[in-house]
C-alpha cells in the first residue's frame, strides 16, 4: 500500500466518521464538521488559521476562515457531537469498564479578549493563569492500554450558565449514562469525595470508585468514625508488589491492603472503603459500592482500578499535545466549547474509529510506520497515530474533497 492509497483511505474513513456525527446537522454544519476534523488531524491544531490552510481551497484563506467562525458559532453543535461520540461508543463499554473523570485546564495566560476568562490552576506551570476549565470522562478496562475517549467539556466558572464543578461532574454522568445503561464504573480522584456527588451517583444506582480524604466521616459497626483513624486500624492481610513509570523511570511499591464494610451517614447503602498502605506517608482510601467479598483478586481488582486511573493524565497530554489544544484562539464561548467537542472528535477518531477498528488495524499499522520517532512506537501509541496522520495528509495539497483532473470532487468522498 503506497501513501496515495493510504491518504485516500484515511480520508475515506474520515468522512464516513463525521457523517455518522453529523447526522441530523443542516447541510453547511455537516461540511463543516467533515472539514474541520480534517484541518485539526492534518495540521495537527485547532488554529483555524491552520484548519484552513489544510483545507486548500481555491479562495482566500481569511474567506476561508471567517467561513469556519461562523459555522463554529452553531448552538447546540458540542452536545450534538458529544452524544454522537458516546452512542459510538457505547458498545464498547462493558460492566466494568472504568469510567475516568478527570477536571483538567487550559490555561491561556496571555489572553485578554476571550469570552468568560476564568481563573485556573495551570498544572504544567504549577500557578494561577486565565483560562478554562475542561471536565473529561475516558473509558478504559483494567489492565488494558486501549483507550475510549467519550466526553469534554470546556466550561468557565463565569459564564452565566455555570453553577459548580460538581454540577459539569453530574452533567457528564448524566450525559454519558442514557447511552450505557447500568454498565461501567465511574472512577474519581479525592477532589470527588463530596457529599452531592455521593448522594447523586447512590440516588441513581450508579456504581463508583472515589478516593476519600482523611477528615469524612464514616459508619462502621453503627460508630461515625473520621475516616483516617478507621483506615489506620484496619486490618491488612494482602500484599503486592506494584510497578509505576514516573517521570519515565520504573518504580517498584510493595503495597499492603485490606477492606472494611462501612455506610455514609444518612445512608442505608453498603459499602466498602479499601486501604491501601504502601504509596506515602499517608494510606490510600478508595470508596466504592461495588460489592466485595473480602477476597485478594476482588480488592485487587479495585485497586488496579485506580492506579489505572493515572492514565487518564496521559490521555489529556494527548489531545493537548497532539493537537495543540491550549493554543486554542477563537474568542466567543460557544466557538470554545463546540471546539472543544471537535478535538474530542478527532482524538476518538484517532483512538477508537482507527486504532481499535480490527478492519482499520492495517491501515493504523501503515500509519504508525509513517510516524518518524527515533525511539520506535512508544506504549501509548496514540501519539504516534496522531503524528502518522498529520505526516499523511498535510502532504495531501487538495484538502479534504479529492478532485479529478478537471477540478470536480471524487463522488467516493463527497458523502453530502
Amino acid at each position: 500500500m503506497n501513501i496515495a492509497q493510504i491518504r485516500f483511505r484515511l480520508r475515506g474513513q474520515m468522512v464516513l466518521f463525521s457523517g455518522k456525527l453529523s447526522l441530523g446537522l443542516p447541510k453547511v454544519m455537516r461540511r463543516c464538521v467533515a472539514e474541520t476534523l480534517y484541518g485539526i488531524c492534518a495540521r495537527g491544531s485547532v488554529r483555524l488559521s491552520e484548519i484552513a490552510r489544510a483545507l486548500a481551497e481555491e479562495i482566500s484563506l481569511k474567506k476561508t476562515i471567517d467561513r469556519l467562525s461562523a459555522r463554529l458559532a452553531y448552538p447546540g453543535l458540542a452536545r450534538h457531537l458529544t452524544e454522537a461520540v458516546i452512542r459510538d461508543a457505547a458498545s464498547r463499554i462493558k460492566k466494568d469498564t472504568l469510567l475516568i473523570v478527570d477536571i483538567s485546564e487550559v490555561a491561556k495566560k496571555y489572553a485578554r479578549k476571550m469570552q468568560y476568562l476564568c481563573r485556573v490552576r495551570d498544572g504544567s506551570e504549577g500557578e494561577l493563569a486565565d483560562g478554562y476549565w475542561t471536565c473529561d470522562v475516558v473509558g478504559v478496562e483494567v489492565g488494558e492500554a486501549e483507550i475510549i475517549p467519550l466526553y469534554q467539556e470546556m466550561y468557565s466558572a463565569h459564564a452565566p450558565d455555570f453553577k459548580s464543578e460538581n454540577d459539569e461532574i453530574l452533567k457528564a454522568v448524566e450525559v454519558i449514562s442514557p447511552h450505557i445503561e447500568d454498565r461501567g464504573i465511574y472512577v474519581i480522584d479525592r477532589g470527588g469525595d463530596r457529599g452531592v456527588l455521593f448522594r447523586s451517583l447512590l440516588d441513581e444506582e450508579k456504581r463508583f470508585l472515589i478516593r476519600l480524604k482523611g477528615d469524612r466521616h464514616l459508619i462502621y459497626k453503627g460508630t461515625a468514625t473520621v475516616t483516617k483513624l478507621l483506615a489506620g486500624r484496619c486490618p491488612l492481610p494482602y500484599a503486592e508488589m506494584l510497578l509505576k513509570e514516573e517521570k519515565g523511570q520504573e518504580k517498584v511499591y510493595r503495597v499492603e491492603y485490606g477492606v472494611r464494610k462501612v455506610k455514609l451517614p444518612g445512608r442505608r447503602e453498603q459499602l466498602f472503603l479499601v486501604v491501601v498502605k504502601g504509596f506515602g506517608v499517608e494510606p490510600l482510601m478508595l470508596l466504592t459500592n461495588v460489592e466485595l467479598r473480602n477476597k485478594r483478586q476482588e480488592l485487587w481488582r479495585m485497586i488496579e482500578a485506580y492506579v489505572t486511573r493515572w492514565r487518564v493524565e496521559e490521555t489529556i497530554r494527548f489531545i493537548k499535545q497532539s493537537y495543540d489544544f491550549e493554543d486554542i484562539r477563537v474568542l466567543t464561548y460557544e466557538r470554545l466549547r463546540n471546539l472543544a467537542a471537535l478535538v474530542l472528535a478527532v482524538a476518538y477518531f484517532t483512538a477508537v474509529h482507527v486504532g481499535l477498528r480490527a478492519r482499520l488495524e492495517i491501515l493504523a499499522r501503515y500509519v504508525l510506520q509513517t510516524a518518524k520517532r527515533i525511539f520506535g512506537i512508544p506504549n501509548f501509541r496514540y501519539y504516534a497515530l496522531a503524528d502518522g496522520m498529520k505526516e499523511i495528509l498535510c502532504k495531501v495539497g487538495t484538502g479534504l474533497w479529492a478532485r479529478n483532473a478537471k477540478g470536480s470532487p471524487v463522488l467516493q468522498l463527497s458523502l453530502f
